[in-house]
């Protein structure tokens, strides 16, 4: 019997970009709870275009956690198309799911969930190295993103515990952003933070949303926060309005 090797997730041609990056049609996602599966996401639908941002708001247990999860393709929705960079999700293997999330999407955690032994830019190198590029190559790129989030090169050889939380989360970002991915989920990124450098957090994930070109999902509780994006979509019930 011939093996067939695991076919290469196709990129869009530049010259054809996909204008929404995350696309998501009457998407349903079910989870076992008893004699009645618990419907967390409802026939969602939600169109994000590159450069964009969108904030989803609502109450815990409404479905946003689970509409990253199923946007980031960590979970198979059981109805519904979810398409990733032009890509449909339902199409592909687990190693294909797999190497599209590293090559186009990136995401920014509640916590900034460091590795606690690299240094900043060692956390973004470590990436890098996950995806086949060589160190001499991806440490001027490491450096360029660690400036872009406005991270004092004084502060690149420090590890997590010498920096701020506002810091860490800046790493956080910049590490989503090392694959070039055209999909940024963001999940809760100021509740950990004052509300100063939450706003500092929000106003750079603006910025890298506009000059990335990324479509940018925004989960959080914090309405100031959610002024900042294009749009504000509130999840109720496992419903998107």
């Amino acid at each position: 019997m011939t093996h067939r090797p695991d076919t290469a997730v196709k990129e869009p041609a530049p010259e054809n970009p996909v204008r929404n990056p995350l696309s998501l049609e009457g998407v349903t996602l079910r989870y076992p709870d008893g004699e009645r599966p618990l419907t967390a996401l409802d026939q969602v639908s939600l169109e994000v275009e590159a450069g964009e941002m969108v904030a989803v708001v609502g109450p815990s247990g409404s479905g946003k956690s689970s509409l990253l999860a199923v946007a980031a393709t960590l979970l198979r929705a059981d109805s519904g198309r979810v398409a990733v960079a032009g890509v449909d999700v339902s199409t592909l293997s687990a190693r294909q799911r797999t190497r599209l999330r590293r090559e186009r999407i990136g995401i920014v955690f509640q916590q900034a969930n460091l590795l606690p032994s690299l240094t900043a830019e060692e956390q973004l190198l470590a990436v890098a190295r996950l995806r086949g590029e060589r160190l001499a190559a991806a440490r001027p790129r490491a450096r360029q993103l660690l400036e872009s989030v406005g991270l004092e090169s004084g502060k690149w050889h420090r590890r997590p515990h010498q920096l701020s939380g506002g810091e860490r989360q800046r790493v956080n970002i910049a590490r989503a952003l090392t694959g070039g991915p055209s999909v940024l989920l963001v999940d809760e990124p100021t509740s950990a933070l004052d509300r100063q450098r939450g706003e500092q957090v929000v106003e750079l994930l603006t910025e890298v949303t506009r000059r990335h070109g990324t479509a940018t999902v925004l989960v959080t509780h914090d309405r100031r926060a959610a002024g900042r994006a294009a749009r504000v979509l509130t999840m109720t019930d496992g419903r998107l309005s």
